[in-house]
């Protein structure tokens, strides 16, 4: 199993919250319409910027707030993946529930500028600035969490598994059941 994935970079500061990630005038919005108004607040337009195959990255405290499903919405974009100095632990559970592959590198907002291309191995452990050579190592998440990415998320991992209908694959990868279904991350 290797889970991987490049792109250009976009580079964000410490404790961005889910509330200034995902306004509260979309969440009655469709998944689509929503994940236009990702960063609303913070970066207004970046969603028209934003391109498939993109890397989102924060720094300390990445994700912390309520539980909105702001990783279905960045699945919605087509982000492929996010790195962080330190995510919140609901936002990094939220985002694996998604199947969205993240990765924790310290001075991750140091070794990266916007609009810099990186690639990110979780299977490894490794990280690597495309656009000026530096690289290094974390420690490797555990199986588990990287068969649950994998698999596209928690759902169609339970799916997969027979737990839930063979049928619903398709339909449980997609960010509507994903955001309906976020909660707390549990």
């Amino acid at each position: 199993m290797t889970i991987s994935f490049s792109g250009k970079v976009w580079v964000f500061g410490d404790n961005l919250n889910t509330d200034a990630m995902y306004p509260a005038f979309a969440m009655k919005m469709d998944p689509p319409e929503a994940a236009k108004h990702i960063f609303y607040e913070v970066r207004p337009g970046w969603t028209d910027q934003v391109s498939p195959g993109d890397i989102v990255l924060g720094g300390r405290n990445f994700g912390v707030g309520s539980s909105r499903p702001v990783a279905s919405l960045f699945v919605e974009l087509g982000v492929a993946g996010l790195v962080a100095e330190e995510f919140n632990s609901l936002f990094f559970r939220n985002a694996v529930n998604a199947g969205l592959p993240a990765i924790t590198v310290p001075n991750a907002t140091t070794a990266f500028s916007e609009g810099e291309t990186g690639t990110f191995n979780l299977s490894e452990g490794s990280w690597r600035n495309d656009s000026t050579g530096e690289y290094g190592t974390v420690p490797r998440l555990p199986d588990l969490i990287l068969e649950i990415i994998e698999s596209g998320g928690v759902m169609p991992r339970l799916a997969a598994q027979g737990y839930l209908p063979a049928e619903l694959g398709d339909l449980l990868r997609s960010s509507a059941v994903a955001m309906r279904g976020a909660g707390s991350g549990a």
